[in-house]
């Protein structure tokens, strides 16, 4: 439970609804999200049509479907696999800091679509940074020894003994 973030939570919530169009209903962060319906609606305004078949009511079963065919269009979406929360995560409350982390995430992937002109969450994505170097600045360290080299002043490990041999005390 410590590592979970309120704030973080409901910010996560905040950028949900905005995009869904809706109030934020009252209620627990994992209670809202539970049975993966919200989540289905928010991928489908993200990529429209992605989830064909959301569950609104049924066994503890089916609404775990629903949020399996949330993480699979969410990695389709762009989602690293090691973002994305488990199903029990969030279902069963075992990680819940994961489940906020997860969907902070994709507010943040959300930048990197062009056609979404929705809200977004988090910083600034990092656009590429490419720089090139002439043949001679990349050759211009070569002369330099650098400290894991050593400057041992002419010390070697003559005399040291060969292994096995017995020490002289």
């Amino acid at each position: 439970m410590s590592k979970r973030d309120k704030a973080l939570e409901q910010e996560v919530l905040n950028w949900i609804f905005q995009c869904l169009g809706e109030p934020v209903p009252a209620g627990e962060f994992e209670d809202i999200l539970k049975n993966g319906v919200v989540l289905c609606n928010l991928m489908n305004k993200l990529t429209p049509g992605c989830i064909k078949k959301i569950q609104p009511k049924g066994t503890n079963f089916q609404l775990m479907e629903n949020i399996e065919r949330f993480q699979k269009a969410a990695k389709a979406y762009g989602l690293p696999q090691e973002e994305i929360f488990q199903t029990a995560d969030l279902f069963e409350r075992r990680n819940i800091a994961q489940v906020a982390l997860s969907l902070f995430s994709l507010g943040r992937i959300t930048q990197k679509h062009p056609e979404w002109t929705g809200p977004t969450l988090g910083p600034k994505m990092a656009e590429k940074n490419e720089r090139t170097f002439t043949e001679d600045q990349l050759r211009a360290s070569e002369g330099v020894l650098n400290l894991q080299m050593g400057y041992n002043k002419g010390a070697s490990q003559a005399g040291q003994g060969a292994f096995g041999n017995t020490r002289h005390m």
